[in-house]
């Protein structure tokens, strides 16, 4: 029996651009996916950003924060990618440097892979020249194991707050920094992360690490959340994969709302970090990995 199937009845020129035009489509995919998987997920930008807070003590004018968040060692982001990252955050000669978590992933490899990974992370992150810093955990790190991750940072001089706050002094003057376990899969807690003030615990500006930014409306609500002059977040990484003119793919739970970048709402301040790493596949577009610079200055 003769073919006549609607394909056999295509001039053949007609099928030679129908070959042709599949054979280019993909082609364009594969050159995208090369693109996205490795030169724009490794196309690092560091986001300068001034705030403003009221009643900032004068000691802390001009002070220099950076953070970096998401890291998600070694699925997908490499050593040599990590030690870059070090590096660039030295050069910038920051006062403080925090890390608002997500050290390493949870699959698509085993979570042995990942608690041996860890520890891997904190000694490259060892490398940080700012004497102060400090880290608070994601839900990978969570599910990961919470111990192992905190103990991995521990080593590596990078204490690790959850549920709790610490002062930073210059001279007389300070400010209050809390961290909170990750609201998405942990315990967090403010009423343990912020501090009561009292006679013995003066007044200052509190700078909160959350790593779910969507937290934000909890920490509004709160009885002391009008303390939180500056919190900062990460989670989201800004979509990750982001189509012109299109939202985002892709959100996580608590990252839905607050995906990327500055926002404000009376004294609260938040910000949210697109992160360095990648989750599912190593893949970024149009959302480079993200290391932030904040300057102080009095509002």
């Amino acid at each position: 029996m003769a073919d006549v199937s609607p394909r056999s009845r295509l001039p053949n020129r007609a099928r030679l651009l129908t070959r042709r035009s599949f054979l280019l489509g993909s082609s364009a995919v594969a050159a995208l996916a090369i693109y996205a998987g490795e030169i724009a997920r490794h196309e690092l930008s560091v986001v300068t950003q001034p705030i403003g807070i009221a009643n900032l003590p004068s000691a802390f004018a001009n002070y220099r924060i950076a953070q970096i968040s998401d890291i998600h060692f070694d699925e997908y982001t490499e050593p040599a990618f990590l030690r870059r990252i070090v590096a660039h955050v030295n050069s910038l000669g920051a006062d403080l440097v925090l890390l608002t978590g997500d050290f390493v992933s949870y699959g698509p490899l085993s979570i042995g892979f990942s608690r041996d990974a860890v520890y891997r992370c904190a000694e490259i992150l060892r490398g940080l020249a700012c004497p102060l810093r400090y880290g608070v955990l994601g839900n990978h790190d969570l599910v990961v194991s919470g111990r192992v991750v905190t103990d991995a940072l521990s080593r590596a001089s990078i204490p690790v707050l959850s549920n709790r706050y610490l002062p930073l002094e210059r001279g007389s003057q300070r400010l209050w920094l809390a961290g909170v376990d990750d609201p998405s899969v942990g315990r967090a807690n403010l009423d343990r992360a912020l501090p009561v003030f009292t006679g013995s615990q003066p007044a200052a500006p509190v700078l909160l690490m959350c790593h779910s930014p969507d937290y934000a409306d909890v920490v509004r609500a709160h009885p002391r959340g009008a303390s939180v002059s500056l919190m900062l977040s990460g989670h989201s990484h800004g979509g990750q994969v982001r189509f012109p003119f299109l939202p985002p793919l892709t959100l996580p739970p608590m990252g839905q709302k607050y995906f990327e970048g500055h926002f404000q709402w009376d004294n609260l301040q938040l910000y949210v970090n697109r992160g360095i790493g990648t989750v599912g596949l190593p893949f970024r577009l149009n959302c480079p990995p993200e290391i932030t610079l904040f300057t102080l200055h009095n509002s």
